[in-house]
């Protein structure tokens, strides 16, 4: 198999690989939240879908159940994450690998439009201005989503790009 490949995973070990990744984002998100927006979940989707391709949903979906039970299913964050990071996963999956400076600046784009994607619920709940006003409060927490996600792509999306891929085809022979 060649590294950029993308391989489907079948059976007990994906069971367990996609569990051991889905706890990995939420391990790895708690460590970094003391920092405002800077987080390794999207970095992690990114990686997970340019190896595993769309089974990234199979890492995803335990992820947002996991949030879920540890802050509270409240659905104005919680639905959104149930529509926002899949949806970014799948986007990854059409991104190339390899590109250090596209998928960053995927990323930070992602990391932009993160408080735009999140507001819908609100919209649903109070209306256009409840969204719009929403969003527009959170632009400063989107600029810094936004820059860490570009530096977090920039520097690690290829080198765990790479071991990924190696322990990938390790484990999955």
């Amino acid at each position: 198999m060649t590294m950029g490949e993308r391989r489907p995973l079948n059976g007990a070990k994906k069971v367990v690989l996609c569990g051991l990744m889905a706890s990995t984002l939420t391990v790895l998100k708690m460590v970094l939240s003391p920092l405002p927006n800077i987080e390794p979940v999207s970095l992690l989707i990114l990686v997970y879908a340019l190896v595993f391709g769309r089974q990234v949903l199979s890492i995803i979906l335990p992820f947002v159940v996991v949030e879920g039970l540890l802050y509270g299913f409240n659905p104005m964050w919680w639905l959104g994450y149930l529509y926002v990071w899949p949806l970014w996963g799948l986007i990854c999956t059409k991104l190339p690998p390899g590109r250090p400076l596209l998928l960053a600046m995927a990323s930070g784009t992602f990391g932009l439009a993160f408080g735009a994607l999140m507001s819908v619920p609100y919209w649903v709940t109070g209306g256009p201005w409840a969204a719009l006003s929403w969003w527009i409060s959170g632009i400063p927490a989107d600029l810094l989503h936004c820059g860490g996600n570009f530096v977090l792509a920039l520097v690690l999306a290829d080198p765990l790009y790479q071991v990924l891929c190696k322990l990938r085809d390790k484990v999955f022979r």
